[in-house]
């Protein structure tokens, strides 16, 4: 599995969107923009570091944490 922590990348503002879990009460919100790589980020830090995955790694991880 190929991942890596970045400083923001050079995603359109637009291409993010917030996970569907994340309550928007101000606890854990995670934010998804995918791509060629799937980029994830914190929504109350957008410009800090970005966690960068590979399309499978994330499905992997999906599949795990939805069933």
């Amino acid at each position: 599995m190929s991942s890596r922590v970045d400083m923001p990348t050079a995603v359109s503002d637009s291409a993010w969107f917030k996970s569907s879990y994340s309550s928007g009460e101000g606890g854990e919100c995670v934010e998804v923009a995918v791509a060629a790589r799937v980029h994830i980020r914190d929504s109350k830090q957008t410009s800090g570091p970005v966690l960068t995955v590979g399309p499978g790694a994330w499905a992997g991880f999906v599949g795990l944490v939805t069933s």
